[in-house]
């Protein structure tokens, strides 16, 4: 599946925007960990649905640290329907990760959507042999690499963490690329992103399908918009879902699509260029 150079862009958003964001992007992206507790928060993402948006359904692992209970989480894909779904992995744990896809194919053969599976690992080569896995054995239907993983900061060492994995990742991708492991016809999504002005690596990369961020709607809420051209050099660490009912101001809105409008430049301009 090609994207056409046209990488979808889902933003995590506090339930008071959600219908403005979706005005500005391409899909939307859903935390399982949020829909027992907050029914208002799963409707959203129903009427998405019904709408025909596509939506991701996440295991919430960056939240909890670790993926929501498997049986708990089909009982959500079912319930949903979502166009794709991230199976439950491990963070860094490529073993684990690969053994969980194991019983989850084992167990949950009829569900509803798309499957993604997470290529996890702490070195290179247990990044390559568990995408290897999710390529060639899992046959998942999309595979998703991850904007944090701890070999950014050795493969691409940095002062500044957040060029780290920026770029960690950009080594990666293009590393995974030199020695033959991406499989060009199966789509890729990247999970999270450290710093806006990544996207501008990616625009030879028409396997790349979609990606997943939440960092121009915080920093809009906190008031900071993007600079012109590069986005930001730093990361508010604050997480999404804790700010999941906040009341959004006017003001606090119009950062926000600012600092959509310039990621958008960034990820899906070919011509953009740093100044």
């Amino acid at each position: 599946m090609k994207n056409n150079n046209h990488i979808k862009i889902y933003h995590e958003a506090p339930k008071s925007i959600v219908k403005a964001v979706q005005k500005i992007t391409d899909g939307d992206y859903a935390l399982v960990h949020l829909f027992e507790e907050d029914p208002e928060y799963y409707k959203l993402f129903e009427d998405a649905i019904k709408d025909g948006r596509e939506v991701i359904l996440d295991n919430s692992i960056f939240e909890l640290e670790e993926a929501f209970n498997a049986e708990d989480f089909a009982y959500w894909v079912k319930k949903l329907k979502p166009t794709w779904y991230i199976v439950p992995d491990a963070l860094e744990d490529g073993q684990k990760t690969k053994n969980q896809m194991v019983d989850w194919n084992k167990t949950y053969t009829d569900l509803p959507g798309k499957k993604i599976g997470v290529v996890q690992g702490k070195t290179y080569e247990e990044i390559v042999a568990c995408y290897v896995y999710m390529d060639k054995i899992a046959k998942v239907d999309m595979i998703a690499i991850s904007f944090d993983y701890s070999y950014y900061t050795q493969s691409f060492p940095h002062p500044n963490k957040y060029v780290s994995w920026m770029l960690g990742r950009v080594k990666l991708l293009g590393d995974l690329v030199k020695d033959g492991i991406i499989n060009e016809n199966t789509p890729h999504h990247l999970l999270g992103s450290s710093l806006p002005a990544e996207g501008k690596f990616y625009s030879q990369y028409d396997w790349i399908y979609s990606m997943d961020t939440s960092n121009p709607v915080v920093h809009g809420i906190k008031g900071i918009r993007y600079e012109p051209n590069f986005g930001l050099y730093t990361k508010e660490s604050q997480k999404l879902f804790t700010l999941i009912n906040s009341n959004v101001s006017i003001s606090q809105l119009k950062d926000i699509q600012f600092n959509v409008s310039e990621f958008n430049k960034y990820w899906n301009n070919p011509n953009f260029e740093q100044k």
